[in-house]
């Protein structure tokens, strides 16, 4: 007959033994919340998520608005020409 050797008994622990408690993790997350500004940006999340929604009335709006001026550089415009991209 031939005996069988015994198998290793996993421990019944956790493997990391080094994890911390809870609440020492929950205040790890909430320092690197910080030190990521993710908090600024959770603050400004909350308060759009409950103010008012924009307008959509016309009369909210200026009836006039004016035109951006596009301006062409000398560089821009020499690059165009090469291109035969005229721009005028």
């Amino acid at each position: 007959m031939t005996t069988s050797t015994p198998r290793p008994q996993r421990p019944s622990h956790l493997v990391h033994d080094e994890l911390a408690t809870p609440q020492e993790m929950a205040a790890d997350c909430r320092a690197a919340g910080r030190n990521l500004g993710l908090e600024a940006r959770l603050e400004r999340a909350a308060r759009a998520a409950v103010s008012a929604p924009p307008s959509i009335r016309f009369e909210d709006y200026p009836a006039e608005v004016g035109k951006r001026e596009i301006r062409v550089s000398d560089a821009a415009a020499r690059l165009a020409a090469a291109l035969h991209l005229h721009l005028d």
